[in-house]
């Protein structure tokens, strides 16, 4: 995938199909690769598919938070020219997708989101990464899926290269805070945009009772359950959860 990025300027990004713009949002430590399934199925369908690299580590320490990757957002969709957008966002993606549509209603006309933070204080995991603890680190890993063997020797290996670099390891924990303290349960009652809710029923990350309250919390949002899964459903039952969201978007007419 690294191949086929457009680079605009500061935006990195895939950009795969025609029609109705789907932006997908990738988590704290998921790479843009996740989302292959989900890139492979919707372009055939009328579907322009758009995967920007979120300026995870290379925002100042300052603006390594939440609100500043919403605006990045904001910036990347006047950039594109896009009117009406529907936000695909996992885990810190799925925050981030929110708080922009809380932002800029008007712009997205609907939301899905997976395993996503924004209500649960530990949504990020618990525990600090261990630097140069590649079995801590490996276990944390397979900790997000439901089947470990998900977790691949080289996600691992990015995930420990990652957490084994200073800068990107105390930005990591910025973001981790930053998603803690900003919490949207407050926000979530007066957000009206369709939101799509897909969640691992095995999750430990951000477990099931967080996927019910964003539901409860949401005035117009359906909840959907993917069996033997973790944090990461697009990746672990990709055709599953492309199914559901195919089905939800014809559903409602998007």
């Amino acid at each position: 995938m690294e191949e086929t990025l457009i680079t605009e300027g500061k935006y990195k990004y895939l950009e795969i199909g025609e029609g109705t713009p789907i932006i997908i949002l990738h988590g704290l430590l998921g790479g843009l690769s996740n989302f292959n399934g989900v890139v492979d199925h919707f372009p055939s369908l009328g579907y322009k598919v758009l995967v920007p690299e979120l300026p995870i580590y290379t925002m100042p320490l300052l603006k390594t938070n939440v609100k500043s990757f919403a605006k990045f957002l904001e910036g990347f969709i006047k950039h594109k020219e896009l009117k009406k957008v529907i936000l695909l966002g996992n885990s810190l993606g799925g925050h981030i997708g929110l708080l922009h549509t809380k932002l800029n209603p008007n712009v997205v006309k609907a939301l899905v989101i997976t395993g996503s933070s924004g209500l649960y204080e530990s949504a990020m995991g618990d525990g600090y990464p261990k630097r140069g603890d590649y079995e801590f680190i490996k276990k944390k890993a397979q900790d997000v899926f439901y089947d470990p063997e998900v977790a691949t020797p080289e996600i691992i290996d990015e995930v420990f290269a990652t957490l084994n670099d200073r800068i990107k390891l105390v930005k990591t924990l910025a973001i981790a805070k930053s998603a803690i303290r900003h919490n949207m349960s407050k926000d979530l009652p007066h957000m009206l945009t369709p939101t799509c809710i897909i969640w691992g029923k095995n999750d430990a990350v951000t477990p099931p009772n967080v996927a019910s309250e964003f539901h409860e919390l949401l005035p117009d949002s359906d909840l959907f359950w993917i069996e033997k899964c973790g944090h990461a459903p697009m990746m672990e039952h990709p055709k599953e959860f492309n199914t559901i969201l195919e089905a939800w978007l014809k559903a409602r007419n998007f």
